[in-house]
């Protein structure tokens, strides 16, 4: 294939490599990667790392200053025969230092980092194709502690630090990251399988001219396997500018001080991440990112009370429960985000120390919508809608199957907009689970399956507003005075079964361009007490929806819950 400006290609082979060679053709390959961490690399250069090789206890660590462009992005991908993988098993090695040069609340802003890749104050670079670890077993002596010592070795797969200035066009796809055995602590060191961070300059005082200011603009993050990494899965956008972005107070985010500090065009879909110690996915401090199509399962794994022991702060390791928090894909302070067409599954530990535990967490954020989402099996509430700083939030379009502590999560929120979501219940579990915060919940169908334990309801926890919702199967009922109540042994729904994750972890389509999907059950059922019985909505932050869960066009009365009833579908 013929490259749009030609740049030079350099070849790494570990298994017939020599670092004398000239590295510039398949017959001269470099055998280190230290070789490639020399270059400064230009537009339309091409790393090649040779197919089945690997490189233990060696990092990748793309030059400061490197810089592809529009047209000739630097690839850094694999060469040779077959499928394998070319693998970087970094082992506790590729150390760096990592210095925010601001303060970041309690969080600790410094510390020794192993990374396998690093991309620091680079631009127009896309890697893909590689497989990278960082396991602690592989190498014992780079780091003696206990895994859970609140000062146990910071590790990453591939870590992104902006610093002198915005990083475009990055692209992370097709990447293969396990075995990340980082501190299960810190949440916003370069601390995990996949973590984009910006820092202030090195004087320590931010900047202010706009091609100065360190953040991430076009940052793409595609169809990745991350897999027992801690803590983080997946993280993008923490930044030392949160300082200003976070001025005065918690509450709307102006559109001015996002699109001037915060990261812009990012986009994190179709990665699949399993048994992060922590969070699996979280976009922080960005602009109207995108996250989609992305599957979450078996988050939190070490957010519990006999892991998580000792948090470090700035003050260092002490023994509570201080930051024992973790969800599944979620925002933090970012604006207008939107998530969509994702899976979270199981979810852990809300019943082991864990304070949150959800698939979803409308986390400080302003203007989250979350649609078209689907959940089973998570420790936590389906969605949280997090303290004061979260606002304009809309939950709608989507199905929860046996999530732990029921639907709702409504946590000091300023506002929510919940409708036309299908919510089935585990046994046991309430509506409400925290609900000292407002909300306006419409044309919802709450269900608790034929058998389960019933539970007594805490209908009127906060300041919430209910309307055109359907109950099947409750045994004690809101204030809504346009509600629907259906008896046990009803036909409701097609067929309530859980959805298991899918055998090749991906997301499924479920957005009308397929005639069936796995999701089928969820329509209603012939007679339904759903069909066309809700209200038409007008969204409460101006964000009108134009079709269901299953791509269906919603106009008119609506059906009650995720999906309208069509004839021919």
């Amino acid at each position: 294939m013929m490259k749009a400006v030609a740049g030079r290609d350099y070849y790494v082979s570990d298994s017939c490599g020599n670092d004398n060679n000239s590295g510039t053709s398949c017959e001269q390959p470099f055998k280190s990667l230290a070789k490639i961490n020399d270059i400064k690399l230009q537009p339309g250069d091409r790393v090649l790392l040779k197919r089945g090789d690997t490189w233990n206890g060696q990092a990748l660590r793309i030059k400061s200053g490197s810089a592809g462009s529009a047209q000739a992005p630097i690839e850094i991908k694999p060469y040779g025969e077959g499928n394998a993988r070319p693998v970087i098993n970094a082992n506790g090695q590729g150390r760096w230092y990592q210095d925010y040069h601001a303060s970041i609340e309690l969080h600790r802003n410094k510390a020794e980092i192993s990374s396998a890749v690093l991309l620091k104050d680079v631009n127009y670079l896309e890697i893909s194709g590689l497989e990278v670890t960082n396991d602690r077993e592989m190498n014992p002596d780079a780091d003696p502690k206990e895994f859970n010592d609140g000062l146990a070795l910071d590790r990453t797969g591939i870590a992104g630090i902006a610093e002198d200035g915005p990083m475009r066009h990055i692209v992370v796809s097709d990447m293969y990251v396990h075995d990340v055995d980082g501190n299960i602590y810190d949440k916003h060191l370069a601390n995990g399988g996949i973590y984009f961070i910006a820092h202030y300059p090195q004087s320590g005082k931010p900047a202010t001219a706009e091609e100065e200011i360190a953040r991430f603009d076009d940052l793409q993050i595609l169809n990745n396997r991350v897999e027992d990494v801690s803590r983080w899965g997946i993280a993008a956008g923490y930044t030392a500018y949160q300082n200003l972005i976070d001025q005065p107070q918690d509450g709307p985010i102006p559109d001015e001080v996002i699109a001037k500090y915060g990261s812009s065009r990012v986009v994190i879909r179709g990665n699949y991440v399993r048994d992060a110690g922590g969070d699996a996915i979280t976009t922080m401090y960005c602009d109207r990112p995108l996250i989609e199509y992305n599957v979450s399962e078996g988050a939190a794994k070490f957010i519990n009370d006999s892991d998580y022991l000792y948090p470090c702060n700035i003050e260092g390791p002490q023994e509570s429960d201080w930051g024992r928090v973790a969800a599944a894909i979620w925002p933090w302070r970012c604006k207008n985000a939107i998530f969509q067409y994702n899976e979270a599954y199981n979810t852990s530990n809300a019943y082991n120390g864990n304070g949150d535990g959800q698939p979803w967490d409308a986390d400080y954020g302003d203007g989250t919508i979350y649609q078209y989402n689907y959940s089973y099996g998570n420790s936590g509430a389906t969605i949280m809608f997090c303290e004061k700083g979260s606002l304009h939030n809309v939950f709608r379009y989507n199905i929860a199957h046996s999530d732990g502590r029921g639907a709702l999560d409504l946590s000091g929120q300023i506002d929510a907009h919940v409708y036309n979501n299908t919510f089935i219940l585990a046994s046991g579990s309430s509506v409400i689970t925290r609900g000292d915060a407002p909300a306006i919940i419409e044309n919802n169908i709450f269900y608790k399956p034929d058998g389960v334990t019933q539970v007594t309801e805490n209908w009127e926890a906060g300041n919430q507003t209910y309307d055109y919702n359907l109950y099947y199967n409750f045994s004690s009922l809101p204030e809504d005075l346009h509600k629907q109540v259906v008896a046990a042994r009803s036909a409701l729904l097609c067929d309530d079964s859980a959805v298991p994750i899918a055998a090749d972890r991906k997301a499924r389509p479920h957005d009308g361009s397929t005639s069936s999907t796995v999701f089928d059950g969820f329509k209603p059922a012939a007679d339904s007490a759903a069909i066309h019985a809700g209200k038409p909505i007008v969204d409460a932050n101006g964000c009108p929806v134009e079709k269901d869960f299953l791509g269906n066009p919603v106009a008119g009365r609506p059906t009650i819950g995720a999906i309208e009833a069509v004839s021919n579908k």
